[in-house]
């Protein structure tokens, strides 16, 4: 596979998660995040066996992007087998196929069928994974996605210990966009933005709070600002 071409410079953007908001609303909750200033929508799907849950499927999800033809969409599979479902995702207009390194039998086998099936190609991490892991990926990958909570349930604690990853990230790979998810929201927000994240998916912290705009216009300035300062 070819390297990944990179921009110039990175910058910040925000993501809420959908699987916080009110299922049986979805378009409508998705649109109101949009509407309010979300740079794209972060869509989790979980299959009962990488993670002890299961969330929604490409059939939602394909209902979903119908409606939404100008929407940037991640979704983050979490799932034991992501080779298995690049083609149907695929098949939504989805933009970005996210998958565990944990979960991959052949990583490089893997990024070149999210690539050749139309979508950018994003790594993740559970935080018990080091950074490592990931290291001779990047140059195929266009993010990498640290989680700073344990994948497969929204609403947890943030992990303030999963930023010397980014920073390994950021410091060594400048241009290289870095994704944090987990317990992201204003009271977090400063850690992931001085390690070096830009992008940033927020559940909870921006669907439940009283002005989602605000939120995420904060968001988006404190993490604009550090990228600036570098």
């Amino acid at each position: 596979m070819e390297k990944v071409k990179r921009p110039e410079k990175i910058t910040a953007r925000i993501g809420p998660s959908v699987l916080n908001a009110d299922l049986s609303k979805l378009f409508e909750e998705s649109q109101k995040l949009m509407d309010n200033g979300a740079d794209y929508l972060h869509l989790d799907v979980m299959d009962g066996h990488f993670v002890p849950n299961i969330t929604f499927g490409n059939a939602v999800i394909q209902c979903l992007t119908s409606k939404m033809k100008n929407v940037f969409f991640e979704t983050h599979m979490m799932v034991s087998s992501p080779d298995q479902w690049i083609e149907e995702i695929s098949k939504s207009d989805v933009d970005q196929y996210t998958f565990h390194v944990e979960a991959s039998k052949d990583v490089p086998t893997t990024c070149r069928k999210i690539r050749e099936s139309g979508m950018k190609v994003g790594i993740a991490l559970k935080p018990g994974t080091p950074v490592e892991a990931v290291r001779e990926y990047i140059d195929i990958a266009d993010m990498i996605l640290i989680m700073t909570v344990e994948p497969g349930f929204g609403g947890q604690k943030f992990m303030e210990n999963m930023m010397p990853k980014v920073k390994y990230l950021r410091d060594n790979y400048p241009t290289l966009d870095i994704e944090v998810d987990g317990g992201v929201g204003p009271s977090t927000i400063k850690s992931c933005a001085e390690a070096g994240a830009n992008m940033i998916v927020s559940g909870t912290g921006i669907i439940k709070a009283p002005n989602q705009k605000t939120v995420i216009e904060e968001m988006r300035k404190c993490v604009q600002t550090c990228i600036d300062k570098r």
